[in-house]
């Protein structure tokens, strides 16, 4: 975790406005912790660079300096991928267990199945999950159309895994661990470029293969944890443009002769950024997202807003005088056309199944009940299918019966009520005082790392706030766009586990704070560690106390994980130990 990045560079950065004397409400804020951001290059501001670990872990292991520049650039990805390797073994084991359609799989697996084989969503009779699990080619596929409330990509995902392992629990839940195993790996990509550390990286990643909610989701046939990796994806082709716009613009700005590179008014006012794929990607992704179900439309939303901002901060960096004025003529119609539109097609285009088998629910509305309306002119399909997504959101809206496991937003990040998806009780259980042993399959976050998680958003939020880290903003953001909607619809029903949407922003955060906590290496530079200092007064002795500390909790985390695995994976245990780690009545 040590760091060879170099020194802070001091007064080479001209015409930085944060250079000057400080404003009276920077005067002001610094009661609050605001300092002026490091005077750091202009090139390292706009294309801040890798850290690399200090001489003096390699110095410790005996291993030699040539033999460890091909450790750390070999641990770019082979840091991420064994950290998804574990992630991947965990998900994977005893997939097919308990063997049973538990919670919501009731819905999307039946679902699934029918849309890959017939285009379209069937209505099944009721009580047919028990026929299905015992021979499910004894099933046969309803052809009359289903009416369904969310929309098809997920099921086709998921329908996927049916197509290659057959109509099993193991096939409808095979896709679904397939994306949450890969989503580790994205973590960790992601929060290695965010924090410019593999270690970092590596440590998201961990947290949250190492997360029950996650864990849970990633086993389990339901749309949420695939809304969640298109969002994380999102995020990270998002975080690449970033990155490869800043480098633009660092490239374009002229440099003195003492070779330090020097802003530009002019430049990054009228600099046109070109073509940008991985914004494109993001639309792509973030259309998805709105097409597995319709909550990825407020990330699509935030997100969008958030690379804009993004453009603005990196004008104002390269020496825009007007950096809002340069960005509405240079970068909101590309940003705007790059993820709108592209969210919008994508969504249209999932909906390919429905329009050309013509046998959907409500396919043939336009043609019936619609027929004569002043929208004739438009297609029958897109007339039908706008009737439809009206009454699903009439649905959505209206939806407020009493659910035993719902729970408001408020109550999400300390885990107040958890779901249940699958419970049993058996008799003549020795190993317990009750007789019974419990058998149970608890939707719940691996407390220790959300109760952090709680102290973690305040921290990020105090950074973006008063040390402007753009990262801490990101990640808030992140987080923002997954919970915030729902405070809207408080009256709603609605569970815990839609936060898994955020979850890999709560690793970040925690990540973030770990990072904070561990602190600097003595002397080196402030982009070593999350914008701390330069120079840590305390040097060693505080960053060794500091690295301790955050072993600890990351090794609680693990405990924590490993001592609710039963309640994750199903697995059968005396009914003592069941109500042991019920730790607050609302669990049970």
């Amino acid at each position: 975790m040590t760091s060879t990045a170099p020194e802070t560079q001091r007064g080479q950065d001209a015409g930085d406005p944060l250079g000057e004397q400080p404003t009276s409400w920077q005067r002001r804020l610094r009661r609050f912790g605001h300092v002026p951001r490091p005077e750091t290059s202009l090139r390292d501001r706009l294309d801040p660079p890798w850290t690399r670990p200090g001489r003096q872990v390699w110095s410790v292991l005996a291993i030699p300096p040539h033999v460890a520049d091909r450790l750390v650039r070999w641990s770019a990805w082979g840091g991420p991928l064994l950290v998804t390797l574990v992630a991947g073994l965990l998900r994977f084991w005893r997939l097919d267990q308990p063997n049973a359609v538990i919670f919501d799989e009731t819905y999307y697996a039946k679902d699934a199945w029918a849309l890959v084989n017939q285009g379209y969503e069937g209505s099944w009779p009721k009580d047919v999950d028990k026929l299905i699990l015992k021979d499910p080619s004894s099933v046969p596929i309803p052809t009359d159309p289903g009416y369904v409330v969310h929309p098809p990509v997920g099921k086709w995902i998921i329908g996927f895994g049916e197509q290659l392992f057959g109509f099993t629990p193991f096939g409808w839940r095979f896709m679904v661990a397939v994306l949450g195993t890969i989503s580790v790996l994205l973590l960790c990509r992601i929060g290695r470029r965010l924090f410019r550390s593999t270690f970092l990286g590596c440590l998201a990643g961990l947290l949250l293969a190492l997360d029950g909610l996650h864990f849970v989701m990633s086993r389990t046939a339901l749309l949420d944890l695939i809304v969640m990796f298109f969002v994380l994806a999102a995020f990270g082709c998002l975080v690449v443009d970033r990155d490869r716009s800043r480098r633009r613009l660092a490239d374009a700005l002229p440099v003195d002769e003492e070779g330090v590179l020097r802003p530009d008014a002019r430049i990054a006012e009228t600099l046109r950024l070109g073509w940008r794929p991985w914004r494109l990607g993001a639309g792509v992704m973030l259309g998805l997202a709105f097409a597995t179900k319709w909550n990825g439309l407020y990330v699509l939303a935030a997100f969008g807003l958030m690379t804009v901002l993004w453009d603005v901060g990196a004008r104002r960096t390269a020496g825009a005088a007007r950096p809002y004025m340069a960005v509405l003529r240079r970068d909101l119609v590309p940003a705007f056309f790059s993820t709108v539109p592209v969210a919008i097609v994508t969504y249209i285009v999932s909906w390919t199944g429905w329009i050309v088998t013509d046998k959907g629910y409500y396919r043939n509305w336009a043609a019936t009940e619609g027929k004569g309306s002043s929208w004739s002119w438009l297609p029958d399909w897109l007339r039908s299918l706008w009737h439809y997504e009206t009454q699903v959101y009439d649905f959505h809206v209206g939806l407020t019966s009493g659910h035993t496991y719902e729970s408001n937003p408020w109550s999400w990040l300390v885990l107040g009520r958890p779901v249940s998806y699958f419970y049993e009780e058996q008799a003549g259980c020795k190993e317990s005082s009750t007789g019974k042993c419990a058998t149970e399959v608890l939707a719940i976050g691996t407390p220790l790392l959300w109760w952090l998680a709680c102290f973690a958003l305040a921290y990020v939020v105090w950074r973006w706030l008063f040390r402007r880290d753009w990262r801490a903003g990101a990640i808030a953001c992140g987080v923002a766009a997954g919970w915030v909607p729902w405070f809207f619809y408080q009256e709603r029903t609605i569970f815990l586990f839609y936060a898994v949407v955020f979850v890999p922003f709560l690793c970040l955060a925690v990540t973030m704070l770990l990072g904070a906590i561990v602190g600097p290496a003595a002397g080196t530079g402030a982009r070593a560690d999350l914008g701390l200092t330069s120079k840590d007064p305390t040097g060693e002795r505080r960053r060794t106390l500091g690295a301790i500390a955050a072993g600890v909790l990351v090794l609680l985390i693990i405990w924590n994980f490993i001592y609710f695995w039963p309640l994750y994976t199903g697995t059968s245990i005396p009914e003592d130990l069941w109500r042991d780690r019920m730790w607050l009545d609302t669990w049970v």
